[in-house]
């Protein structure tokens, strides 16, 4: 006997709007994958390294993206086959039935500015949701347009402008010479460069997943097929030639000196976008500045859109709450969005007072990568349950070495804690999450089970849309 939808899931429709265009899949996943805020803490991570001796950012960016092909062609299949909302969270059910260290900014200032920025964008996404996507594209073209800008400032200035912006510094002892002679080692070792590739995977490349999490309100078939394998090569370019630009104007040594400089580092926050900026007029410095920070805002506009719609996904399957799944009348949900509010507003606090910068929340970045090698792994018993010739083929293959891919590098994240986050807090949250996740299932389970719902059912059907 077939399955009733009507009573698996909460109801027949999400209640979402199919208005998302191919501009706002691909700025959404852009967003989600971070690459000016990966342009802007590359050195907050390097300074935590034991040595940058052989360590090549360029090398390191390619060899990240190399890993997550796989991962390319898993949620490029899916998307297409099972758009909905929640997306690499619906597949897998199916498949196995800010900156830190601020000058002159207290921790209290930093979490208030945060709260504000956050409760203006949660508002925005409660009332006008469709206004909250067009500031993602807006925000995400900016920003790509900002990195372009600060490659050809930093072309144009050459070496001399490096060298004359750290000479101007007016730091005892501190010159471009200097910087450039600290730095012993080669432009390239393979094991050190591994070492670092984790930086690639907590910022950038794996994150393709914002697209397929709004599976269902993306309108015309070149926004589900095309979104995650564009997005993901503008940010490899954008990223790979940040970096490529700083070796080939700076030098090599001096850009690796410098990132293990903890004077420059820390005191005067020196990656991509500061250099830039050090080597140009005022004015484009803050035409610079503003697409800087437009990518970290434009960081939390996608998690807060993004979030809410797991969280609904999760909801409309009996998992959560049924209430979670509520839309309002401007197609937005809600409740989800209040929850997902709380949910950061805590996160935030608990870096900022306890451990005084992002780096502390870098451990968190385990749950995800076993989290994708899941979907990996999902998409494999999906390609042989459900696929047929070529297809079967492929996918199945993307999926094992997707998972594989990830295992490596939560290998890599568990083996540095040093140098990844590894504390009490981003160990605290993975597993106080996963047996919340235990609790809240068997909870709902015994609660439906007794109004006449196997709620492990829905697990097995594709939801509405």
């Amino acid at each position: 006997m077939g399955l009733d939808k009507t009573k698996l899931f909460v109801r027949e429709a999400t209640g979402l709007v199919k208005n998302l265009s191919l501009l706002d899949a691909v700025s959404i996943n852009i967003s989600d994958m971070s690459a000016g805020a990966a342009l802007a803490t590359i050195g907050f991570t390097t300074i935590l390294l034991p040595t940058m001796a052989g360590v090549n950012l360029v090398y390191g960016s390619l060899i990240g993206f190399v890993l997550v092909v796989p991962q390319l062609v898993v949620y490029t299949m899916m998307a297409r086959r099972v758009p909905r909302t929640g997306g690499d969270y619906v597949w897998g059910l199916l498949g196995l039935a800010l900156p830190g260290n601020i000058q002159g900014a207290d921790t209290t200032s930093q979490f208030i500015v945060a709260a504000a920025l956050l409760a203006v964008l949660f508002a925005i996404n409660v009332i006008r949701p469709k206004i909250a996507y067009r500031l993602i594209s807006l925000f995400t073209v900016v920003g790509i347009i900002s990195i372009l800008l600060a490659i050809g400032t930093l072309l144009a200035a050459g070496q001399q402008g490096v060298a004359t912006f750290i000479n101007s510094l007016g730091v005892s002892g501190l010159t471009y010479q200097s910087v450039a002679g600290s730095y012993t080692g080669p432009n390239f070792d393979f094991s050190a460069t591994l070492v670092f590739v984790p930086f690639f995977a907590l910022f950038s490349y794996p994150w393709v997943n914002a697209g397929p999490a709004v599976g269902s309100e993306l309108k015309g078939k070149s926004a589900v097929r095309w979104n995650v394998p564009i997005s993901a090569l503008i940010v490899m370019l954008l990223v790979t030639g940040g970096f490529a630009t700083m070796y080939y104007v700076g030098g090599f040594a001096f850009t690796n000196g410098a990132l293990a400089n903890s004077t420059l580092v820390e005191g005067y926050s020196f990656n991509f976008w500061t250099l830039a900026m050090g080597v140009t007029s005022p004015v484009v410095a803050w035409i610079i500045g503003i697409g800087w920070i437009l990518w970290f805002v434009n960081i939390l506009a996608y998690l807060i859109v993004v979030e809410a719609r797991y969280l609904m996904a999760q909801a409309f399957d009996r998992f959560l709450p049924a209430r979670v799944a509520y839309v309002n009348r401007y197609g937005s949900p809600v409740v989800a969005h209040a929850i997902d509010f709380v949910i950061i507003l805590a996160i935030i606090a608990g870096a900022a007072y306890f451990y005084g910068t992002f780096v502390s929340l870098y451990g968190t970045i385990v749950g995800p990568m076993i989290y994708f090698a899941f979907v990996g792994v999902s998409a494999v018993v999906y390609a042989l349950r459900h696929e047929r010739g070529s297809a079967r083929a492929v996918l199945a293959l993307a999926g094992v070495l997707s998972a594989l891919a990830f295992l490596f590098l939560v290998y890599e994240f568990l083996a540095y804690p040093g140098v990844w986050g590894g504390n009490p807090l981003a160990y605290g949250y993975l597993v106080g999450a996963a047996v919340a996740g235990v609790v809240i299932y068997v909870l709902s389970k015994t609660y439906h089970s007794k109004r006449g719902i196997d709620i492990s059912l829905s697990f097995k059907e594709i939801p509405p849309e």
